[in-house]
């Protein structure tokens, strides 16, 4: 995404350190100074960045957490939706890609208790958007799970 938006900044954010290595060796490779990557857990995101600094969150195929005691710690539960509310600027857009289903439907549910704004939402984002520049940018388990057949969920929402 940083070599098709310039004009962007991308930061690149997990706990584990390796999964930086393919994007920081591109990153390097392809002199894109608009990347940066921030190594923490997801719950101190909080910790980096000021209320209304951030204008898009990608959450791009995480840990679904099926584990019902578990639930607390999907990426799209209430308490990270509030996180990510109190980061975003207004009008900011959450976009989230899955291959998992249930996830999806879960996430489906949660933002439909708050107030959020749609502005996309696919089961199958490339049979239904395939002409659209920002999901032809796939990361490496999209496309391998496109490999295999499995269609891939999106949605993107703003709080209102």
């Amino acid at each position: 995404m940083a070599k098709a938006f310039p004009d962007k900044n991308f930061i690149g954010v997990d706990i584990k350190g390796a999964r930086f290595l393919f994007g920081a060796k591109e990153a390097i490779h392809e002199n894109l100074n608009n990347v940066a990557f921030l190594r923490t857990e997801i719950d101190k995101i909080n910790l980096f960045f000021a209320a209304n600094e951030v204008n898009e969150i990608w959450i791009t195929f995480p840990d679904p957490q099926p584990q019902k005691t578990r639930q607390n710690r999907r990426l799209t539960s209430p308490r990270f939706l509030a996180m990510y509310r109190k980061l975003l600027k207004p009008g900011g857009i959450v976009h989230l890609k899955t291959d998992n289903v249930f996830f999806y439907e879960y996430t489906l549910l949660r933002i439909a208790e708050d107030r959020v704004k749609i502005h996309r939402q696919s089961t199958n984002v490339h049979g239904e958007f395939p002409d659209d520049e920002l999901m032809a940018i796939q990361t490496t388990y999209e496309t391998k799970f496109r490999a295999e057949g499995i269609d891939i969920c999106y949605v993107s929402f703003s709080f209102q």
